[in-house]
């Protein structure tokens, strides 16, 4: 294999592993450095036993098709992104800052509205919001807190800066495949970790635990959690699974669980009998959560189960109605909210974002559709999207009705830069992909976010697609501490 600095070409873009002269950035010293001093046999061995592993594992997700669901493996790429842990440190701020801001905002939702009433956010945003719960309106959680588990997507520019791109705040996923592409890059890479500059990521889901034990109604030393899915044909039932064994708690479905009317508590059906439930992470939809208060036909939730909460009973991880704050359209007013309940500049950036709504910005956005990135306010896996710049005149001349049907439900952005990292596509070459970044808060009584996080890489050439159902893959994510930083 060729010196991998003078065969790599970044394409212009802010590249996370080599600078703009060809050399490495000093996060990725050791990591080049190691990877130069192996064969493209050698390399094309690791890719396979990446691929073994994977298989060996059982790490899959499923992607739904108009010809069913296909479960496939893992899509994974052996060449780990690098970030310097000073600058990891900003986001991590910024991420705790806007999840605090964001949790007060859905407080204030179902209480006073004063966000409201300031003219911080206008009215008929929250009303019209497909994800506001009329349900929750005088609900108290625990700590004041909504978003338990927050998955928040960060891209950097062509300067390196990070920015949000959106908030993930209903049921995140993806955490799973972060500690899994951790396990994956151990073994095929091992030697890499025989330093302490790499910092661990091992300790998400002991921290995730202590979230969701801080919850519980009964002050116990060992309260009942469980995580509660929609089944094995949900396309993150691996994650559902993999969470529930790592934290040594039991994997439930809707049918496992019942309300008892006398009390108004959650009890989960056991060989032993009734075993009283305090806490439910649960990675149901809401409208799914309980047929009494949303969808009468639901299977999938707990009759009554709502009741239960409203009642102080359980707890629900995250809270019903929390997906309010991840309206795409709420996105924009972020930076507001995060003055308005703060007092505080925003650490992290918004990306410019052009709301349909307005007559203004409708009229700019409906002239550069073919430069900007449209998507709809709730939509999430990269679905209902039109990337300009890749487009047809049909596609635009579609999302102009869309847009003019219903501009509520609609955002526009900038075509972005989006940084890049060397990328394994073939035997031995090595390419630029770009990429995004999920990392993971946690909030209850305390505030923790992952060390990196979920990386997702675009594995088509030029493509600014990452969603693993849209053909993208995913890397190991290293917050390396450097000497003299």
């Amino acid at each position: 294999m060729d010196n991998l600095s003078s065969q790599y070409q970044s394409n212009g873009f802010f590249d996370e592993l080599i600078d703009s002269k060809g050399k490495p950035r000093p996060p990725a010293k050791q990591l080049l450095g190691y990877l130069d001093s192996l064969s493209a046999e050698e390399l094309e061995k690791r890719k396979l036993m990446a691929e073994a592993t994977i298989q060996e594992m059982g790490i899959s997700f499923t992607v739904y098709t108009e010809e069913g669901n296909i479960d496939r493996a893992w899509p994974f790429d052996i060449v780990p992104r690098t970030i310097d842990a000073k600058d990891w440190r900003v986001a991590e701020a910024g991420l705790k800052q806007r999840l605090k801001a964001l949790n007060l905002f859905i407080d204030d939702l179902y209480h006073d509205q004063q966000v409201i009433k300031d003219g911080i956010i206008p009215e008929h945003i929250i009303k019209e919001s497909k994800n506001f719960r009329p349900e929750c309106i005088g609900v108290s959680p625990a700590y004041g807190v909504w978003a338990h588990i927050c998955g928040t997507d960060l891209v950097r520019d062509e300067g390196g800066e990070f920015y949000v791109l959106e908030d993930n705040l209903r049921v995140p996923s993806g955490v799973s495949y972060m500690i899994e592409n951790r396990a994956i890059t151990k073994r095929v890479l091992p030697e890499l970790f025989e330093n302490d500059s790499i910092l661990p990521i091992d300790s998400y889901t002991s921290q995730l635990f202590d979230t969701l034990a801080a919850l519980s109604p009964r002050d116990i030393e060992d309260p009942e959690i469980v995580v509660m899915t929609p089944g094995i044909y949900n396309s993150a039932y691996f994650e559902h699974a993999f969470l529930a064994q790592q934290m040594g708690v039991e994997l439930v479905e809707g049918s496992d669980l019942y309300v008892d009317n006398h009390d108004d508590c959650v009890y989960m059906k056991t060989i032993n009998g009734p075993a009283l439930v305090d806490v439910i992470y649960r990675r149901i939809d809401d409208l799914f959560l309980d047929p009494e208060a949303f969808h009468p036909d639901s299977v999938l939730g707990v009759p009554g189960l709502m009741r239960a909460w409203r009642k102080g009973n359980v707890a629900l991880a995250n809270a019903p109605g929390a997906g309010v704050a991840d309206d795409k359209v709420v996105y924009a007013y972020v930076p507001d909210i995060i003055r308005y309940y703060l007092k505080e500049e925003p650490i992290l950036k918004n990306v410019e974002t052009f709301l349909c709504e307005d007559p203004e910005q409708r009229a700019y956005v409906l002239a550069n559709l073919d430069s900007l990135v449209v998507k709809p306010a709730n939509e999430s896996g990269g679905y209902g999207m039109l990337v300009g710049p890749h487009s047809t005149k049909k596609d635009q001349a579609l999302f102009a009705e869309l847009i003019e049907a219903n501009p509520r439900n609609y955002i526009a952005q900038p075509t972005l830069k989006l940084s890049t990292s060397p990328t394994l596509v073939a035997k031995g070459s090595l390419e630029p992909r770009h990429l995004d970044l999920r990392p993971f808060i946690l909030q209850s009584k305390d505030t923790y976010v992952t060390t990196g996080g979920l990386t997702r890489v675009a594995m088509k050439k030029g493509s600014l697609v990452v969603n693993s159902s849209q053909g993208g893959g995913s890397k190991d994510t290293w917050i390396v501490e450097t000497k003299g930083r």
